[in-house]
């Protein structure tokens, strides 16, 4: 075997140095392969940061040559292979997905980059500078060595302003004292242009709405100077014309709420609050739409406070189009002033639609079967804005498969109504400046469901929810709930699931505290709605607190016995979550992407609670979890499912009050939509509190890290402008619940195959 594998890695190595040489037999007589540029520079004494100067010249080199992967011209030699007479579908494929046409020596024109190596560094102030070039030939290649002089550089000795017409003179003065231009920096034209982009924004702000970036000009005097430096002036070019040079003022605004470009015509108009708004039938009412528009009569033009305005009105979900344009009233036009008219155009959305879902179910545990969501909206229901979701869902599933849980079934109806007003509904006024991005949004819900699972339970829940949300800005949204019931109640249980309980107090106890009654706050910081970042980081902390304000109206049972509100035994907890996630994106248009996650929770029972209710503790595996395991079999600690399982194969008690995971995945694209990834996960979860039916294999203590499950795989994505479909193959390579000699083992015969909407993070 060792001299198989010996001869097997030598000949490995002998395709490859081969594989690496034989595009040289493609190479024309008369060409030869350009391999690429170096720069050396000679610079004066003064000229500092070289070493930056290099690199940037070095973006200017042309043409670029092939690319290499370890050595070898990948991409040129499927190039070549495509161009034989029967390339083959293989060979053809991958020339259209990496292959590169040859660059030859007679593709490069020395003498034109010279040129641009010289106007680039004329651009950065080193005026008089030289450059030359020597091309090294190969039997097969050749590059080129160009060799820089680079002399003395110019230095700024003033900066003033040069005459311009008031007002905008006085305004321009003010910000050249603001500048960033140090007296003694070098002449750099690219610093001059982010200059006159900086003033031309400033000036935005202050009203000079027909003002643009380019109407500056610099020019530069070194006739007071020896010593190679200069004087530089900021002026305005000959042509500007007049209404560029004054600020203008917003005189009018006009508000269409519901604007149809069909027939944009409107006779009936309202006065409120110093804006006009045109509606025929009333669509809207104005003391709720004039909340979001932070634009005013009289005030000087602001750029931001239309962007400002129009995202705000975008936010109220009412609307599919959210238009604002300015008119110039040229008659009112002065000297010092001009005047504007502001027109927003708000195009509706339908005002009543109906969404519905088909979804085929399949989970580990064999369920499987159809699940169909239905879903009406009614928008600007009180002629508020506000929106009213009633949806319902049925779900029916059988357990497939030979064995006595064979035919098992399981039905699940719901109904839920959510009515989001775009305004904050609470006792006091808050004052407005203080939602300068956006407004906040006020939920309400109520939500029924019912849940028959055959020899086992029929169970009710209920769910009331009020709360708030909000946009602070760009990045980072806050949820805060401070109302959310949860009720449950087992209506039919059978001996089986009577005998589970009996067994586990732990579990039975998770199941009787039938009354939630909490609050919960959220705050998410997320960076990947930038999605051309390179560096992308998000994070959403959740607190969730139930059972204080209950506890004052409670009735005491007795010294043993739990406290209950209205009759009902009632769960009173804190839990604490954070979910940090680091996406780091490279490659050509960023198509790489290495995706990292880190997940810690933690859920504290106490007062009237000794354990946390079921639906409100931690559980590992799983799509969105680790996918080496399937969903809930992953944990408490090292318990190993095998030795308790109820009789559907449900392991009900793999649950914990903390929880830990990573995750590690690599993301590339295949082909069109298709997308590829590699990854590795790590977690568990473990009791605080150990339970007794787990003999402490569930604890968590020091040795956390070695009770990590762990596994790894290869998934298939295919994104279809943003809708993701998601398929991971994954395999454990460290499962807890085995004896610790026994845990690391890549079992990929025990691989689980996940398939999920979305990425999972």
């Amino acid at each position: 075997m060792k001299r198989f594998l010996k001869h097997s890695i030598a000949l490995l190595s002998f395709g490859i140095l081969v594989y690496s040489c034989s595009i040289t037999k493609y190479i024309p007589e008369d060409e030869k392969l350009y391999t690429g540029a170096k720069i050396e520079i000679e610079a004066d004494s003064t000229v500092q940061d070289t070493k930056d100067l290099k690199t940037e010249l070095e973006t200017v080199l042309r043409p670029e040559p092939n690319s290499k992967f370890l050595g070898m011209y990948l991409g040129l030699y499927y190039y070549y292979k495509s161009q034989k007479e029967n390339p083959g579908f293989i060979n053809r494929w991958l020339n259209k997905k990496i292959g590169e046409k040859p660059i030859y020596q007679s593709d490069v024109e020395p003498f034109e980059v010279e040129e641009i190596l010289r106007n680039r560094l004329e651009n950065k102030g080193f005026f008089y500078s030289s450059a030359s070039s020597t091309i090294v030939e190969g039997d097969t290649k050749a590059s080129v060595n160009y060799n820089i002089n680079v002399a003395q550089p110019y230095k700024m000795a003033s900066y003033q302003l040069d005459s311009m017409p008031s007002p905008i003179y006085e305004e321009v003065a003010k910000e050249i004292k603001k500048s960033p231009f140090k007296i003694g920096s070098n002449f750099d034209l690219s610093h001059m242009k982010l200059e006159r982009q900086r003033i031309d924004g400033i000036l935005k702000k202050k009203g000079y709405y027909n003002f643009n970036s380019e109407f500056f000009t610099f020019e530069a005097d070194t006739n007071q100077y020896d010593n190679k430096r200069f004087n530089l002036f900021l002026k305005l070019k000959a042509e500007v014309p007049q209404k560029a040079t004054v600020p203008y003022q917003v005189r009018r605004i006009n508000v269409f709420p519901n604007y149809d470009l069909q027939d944009s015509t409107h006779t009936s108009v309202e006065r409120f609050k110093e804006k006009n708004y045109y509606q025929d039938t009333l669509f809207i009412k104005p003391k709720y739409l004039n909340k979001y528009i932070t634009l005013n009569e009289n005030d000087i033009y602001d750029p931001l406070a239309s962007k400002n305005t129009a995202r705000r009105l975008s936010s109220i979900g009412a609307y599919k189009y959210v238009n604002i344009q300015y008119k110039e009233l040229d008659s009112l036009l002065t000297d010092s002033l001009g005047v504007l008219e502001a027109n927003i155009y708000l195009s509706p959305l339908t005002k009543r639609a109906v969404r519905a879902e088909l979804q085929a179910v399949t989970k580990s545990n064999n369920f499987t079967g159809p699940n169909l969501a239905l879903t009406y909206s009614n928008r600007n229901l009180f002629k508020g804005g506000e929106t009213l979701n009633i949806s319902g869902n049925v779900g029916y599933e059988t357990q497939f498969g030979s064995g006595d849980n064979a035919g098992l079934s399981s039905l699940e109806l719901g109904l839920k109504s959510e009515l989001i007003f775009p305004r904050v509904i609470f006792p006091y006024t808050f004052n407005e400046d203080f939602f300068e991005y956006s407004i906040p949004k006020t939920k309400t819900s109520l939500g029924v469901d019912y849940l028959s699972r055959s020899k086992l339970y029929t169970l009710l829940s209920g769910s009331a929810l009020f709360g708030y949300t909000w946009n602070a800005n760009r990045y980072i949204t806050y949820e805060f709930n401070p109302i959310s019931v949860n009720y449950t109640q087992l209506l039919k249980t059978s001996t089986e699931f009577e005998t589970i309980l009996d067994d586990n107090p732990y579990l039975e106890l998770s199941f009787d505290q039938q009354f939630i009654s909490g609050l919960t706050f959220s705050f998410t910081y997320n960076e990947m709605v930038d999605s051309n970042d390179a560096n992308q980081f998000y994070l959403n902390t959740t607190i969730d607190v139930a059972g204080n304000s209950i506890s004052l109206l409670s009735k005491d049972q007795g010294a043993d016995e739990p406290k209950t509100f209205l009759g009902l035994q009632y769960a009173q907890y804190a839990k604490a979550d954070m979910d940090f996630r680091f996406h780091l994106n490279f490659g050509k248009n960023k198509s790489q992407t290495i995706a990292t996650r880190l997940f810690a929770g933690y859920g504290m029972p106490y007062g009237n609670s000794e354990v946390i209710p079921y639906v409100k503790q931690y559980f590992s595996g799983g799509p969105y979890s680790v996918r080496a395991f399937s969903i809930r079999s992953l944990g408490p600690g090292t318990y190993n499912s095998d030795d308790y399982t109820d009789s559907d194969g449900t392991f009900f008690d793999q649950t914990g009050n903390i929880r830990l995971e990573a995750n590690a995945e690599y993301r590339f694209p295949i082909f069109s939509f298709f997308k590829g990834a590699i990854f590795a996960d790590a977690g568990n979860v473990w009791n605080s509190k150990t339970n007794p039916s787990f003999n402490g294999e569930d604890k968590f203590t020091s040795n956390f890290i070695n009770e990590l499950g762990m596994g790894t795989g290869v998934g298939l994505r295919i994104d279809v402008q943003g809708f993701v479909i998601r398929f991971d193959l994954a395999a454990p390579f460290h499962d807890p619940s085995l004896e610790e000699g026994d845990r690391w083992d890549f079992r990929i015969d025990d691989s689980v195959l996940n398939f999920a909407i979305g990425y999972s993070f």
